[in-house]
């Protein structure tokens, strides 16, 4: 009579295969979980960017217009944001998911002291006025 083995064989490449999966997933997934913070990190500073760029814009359109212009813009942004706006440039610090900043800053032409202006996540309406007979810029969100 012979003896069979095969399940003996079938047994240790089961464990075998088991073990070797366990170690693949202990040593991937924390490394797939930094590169998605990482890429969640690039994301929304591509976003705050662009958006930054489109009110810089809107803010030297009016500038180079003059006093009686206006202009609205619509930003929608991924995070919530503190922006510095000087007289030449926009400014934000944004934090990263390792603790450390991310530091954007557009040019820009205005007559703008300084201003400080609140965006939130979501949709931002924001209007950039130089009001005629104003020596100054206004920039406001509205409401």
């Amino acid at each position: 009579m012979i003896k069979d083995n095969k399940a003996q064989v079938s047994l240790e490449y089961l464990l075998i295969f088991a073990v070797s999966l366990l170690l693949l997933i202990a040593f991937t997934l924390p490394i797939a979980t930094i590169a998605l913070e990482k890429t969640s990190d690039v994301s929304n500073s591509l976003n705050v960017k662009s958006e930054v760029s489109k009110l810089s814009n809107a803010i030297s359109k009016v500038y180079a217009e003059g006093q009686g212009s206006k202009q609205s813009v619509y930003l929608d942004m991924n995070t919530d944001v503190s922006l510095r706006i000087h007289s030449s440039y926009i400014q934000t610090r944004l934090p990263l998911s390792d603790g450390s900043y991310k530091e954007i800053k557009i040019p820009h032409n205005s007559n703008f002291v300084s201003e400080t202006l609140i965006l939130n996540k979501g949709e931002n309406i924001i209007i950039v006025e130089w009001p005629a007979g104003s020596e100054k810029m206004l920039i406001f969100k509205h409401l």
